[in-house]
């Protein structure tokens, strides 16, 4: 299908929220396609569909490594049901926050219920770094960013270095 630029912050569109999807349609399934596309040329482990400017409640992710047979996964309407107890901290990244990563703190364990590409109900307790990633790309389409965990000084350094290099790519 087709790579698609995605956005980087300040982007207003990021922290927007995400509309319902009514139906897995042709349109849907292309654009799983291009988020998958996406997301491998970049490259990235997940991506929100509000990451490239679509305001829909889907998300994908694949966590096999290099040299691995790829294992996409795609959520649409995708909603997280339990949370577990046990936190763990991991070093995130975004591909909309470019080349910064951070420590953040997340539950271990979710399970989530979303609809797949066939239109079915799933449900999958997830992990790990796919619990991680679950949380990440699902708190894009509520227009969160992994930034709005870290400290309030280390979120306005962020906010302030891409302030910048937005208005010197605008001239």
């Amino acid at each position: 299908m087709a790579v698609r630029p995605i956005l980087i912050i300040p982007d207003a569109r990021l922290r927007a929220v995400a509309d319902p999807i009514i139906e897995v349609d042709a349109e849907i399934k292309a654009l799983a396609k291009d988020l998958l596309d996406t997301m491998y040329d970049a490259p990235g482990i997940g991506l929100a569909a509000t990451q490239i400017g679509v305001m829909k409640r889907i998300v994908v992710m694949d966590l096999a490594g290099e040299g691995e047979t790829p294992d996409p996964l795609v959520m649409i309407n995708p909603e997280i049901i339990h949370f577990g107890e046990q936190m763990q901290v991991t070093e995130e990244g975004c591909l909309s926050i470019p080349e910064l990563y951070y420590e953040v703190e997340r539950p271990n364990e979710v399970t989530v219920k979303y609809t797949d590409l066939d239109g079915k109900e799933v449900t999958k307790k997830a992990e790990g770094k796919l619990a991680v990633c679950i949380q990440h790309e699902l708190d894009h389409l509520d227009g969160v960013l992994y930034i709005d965990y870290l400290s309030r000084l280390k979120r306005d350094r962020v906010i302030k270095k891409f302030d910048k290099a937005a208005k010197r790519a605008a001239g």
